[in-house]
């Protein structure tokens, strides 16, 4: 059965499961990555648009092979406020949320296009600093804007600044990274501890008179998944970049996606003490918050130790560790162990929490 066969019962099962959404208006939790995001899709985008290759809902479409690589695709928009924030800025993020969409495919990044909107008002400076964020974040990623597009729009239409990026990339033709790959007994790792971004960003926001050390851990992280990938090859069998609805979104779409029962071991899962602070201040579960440079990968248990090594050699990558693995039943559930030795189900959270954050 090939990936394309494998997916259709998974896309079958979403739209069966949002049937009866009744969506009468967009509300902004549509937007958040969770549940309602699910809805949206299932319910009003893919019984329209949908095609094998867009009900896949992968990060990037990877498109036929032309040659010895396939062509990957990614597109996203960036309307995170404050435009800039502890860390980064949404230039900063824009790049590095395309260029990770691609690493997660297993595509090396070859090319972006960039679309601007911008707020009649917005001040020269401001433009400038985001352009300049963009070309920096590119040169590190080793990737360049090659096209794009500007619009100006009135100042009672729209705040600052809107970013949209198209990333182009390239992936070897036998490279599969798929939720139907993964298998129990494979281990879930993550690069370092997570909740900085989305968190940081609601402080500035929200609380900008709170100080706190507390920074985005915005990042482009192609380079670490090629490490990563060079070192263990076909032994990594999934990536996701846990964004939009954090490592929870994430691990819980990798159990109903895979049908196997995924362990979290709460104890293994790092977090700043002040990302902590800021969670518990806000009445906020870390695993639910957003991240912009982390990667959970899933690899075999026999390659677990050489892809943290791998890992950890990479300076976005020193705080590696394995957050969890694979079980039997096939009961496509994600269940926590906290460090207390309690145990709970992890659900995909259901609407947006931190709204414009990316």
């Amino acid at each position: 059965m090939n990936f394309l066969q494998a997916s259709e019962p998974i896309v079958s099962q979403r739209l069966e499961s949002a049937h009866a959404s009744r969506l009468d208006r967009v509300l902004l939790a549509h937007g958040g990555g969770g549940q309602l995001s699910d809805e949206l899709l299932a319910g009003s985008i893919l019984p329209r648009l949908g095609n094998p290759l867009l009900n896949q809902l992968l990060d990037s479409a990877i498109l036929p092979a032309l040659g010895a690589e396939r062509p990957a695709l990614t597109i996203d928009s960036y309307v995170v406020q404050p435009w800039r924030f502890p860390g980064g800025d949404i230039g900063r993020l824009a790049v590095s949320g395309t260029v990770n969409d691609l690493a997660v495919a297993g595509a090396a990044p070859v090319a972006i296009a960039l679309g601007l909107i911008l707020a009649e008002g917005l001040p020269a400076s401001t433009l400038h600093a985001v352009l300049d964020s963009i070309a920096a974040t590119g040169a590190e990623a080793n990737v360049a804007v090659v096209t794009g597009d500007t619009k100006v729009v009135g100042r009672d239409q729209a705040d600052g600044i809107y970013i949209t990026t198209a990333g182009l990339g390239r992936v070897p033709a036998d490279r599969q990274l798929a939720p139907q790959r993964v298998r129990p007994g494979d281990q879930l790792l993550i690069n370092g501890p997570i909740g900085d971004h989305g968190l940081a960003v609601m402080l500035a926001r929200e609380m900008p008179e709170v100080q706190s050390v507390l920074r985005s851990d915005v990042a482009p992280l192609a380079g670490l998944v090629d490490d990563l990938l060079a070192a263990v090859g076909d032994d990594v069998v999934f990536l996701r970049d846990p964004t939009r609805g954090g490592v929870a979104g994430v691990a819980a779409d990798l159990a109903r996606d895979s049908g196997w029962h995924v362990t979290l071991w709460e104890e293994a899962i790092a977090v700043r003490p002040a990302t902590r602070h800021a969670a518990e201040m806000l009445g906020l579960d870390p695993l639910e918050v957003a991240n912009e440079g982390k990667v959970v990968a899933v690899v075999r248990p026999a390659a677990a130790g050489r892809a943290l090594n791998a890992l950890g050699q990479h300076p976005l990558g020193q705080q590696s560790a394995v957050i969890g693995c694979v079980t039997d039943p096939p009961d496509g559930l994600c269940e926590l162990h906290t460090h207390i030795g309690g145990r709970r189900i992890v659900h995909k959270p259901y609407g947006e929490q931190l709204p414009r954050i990316c």
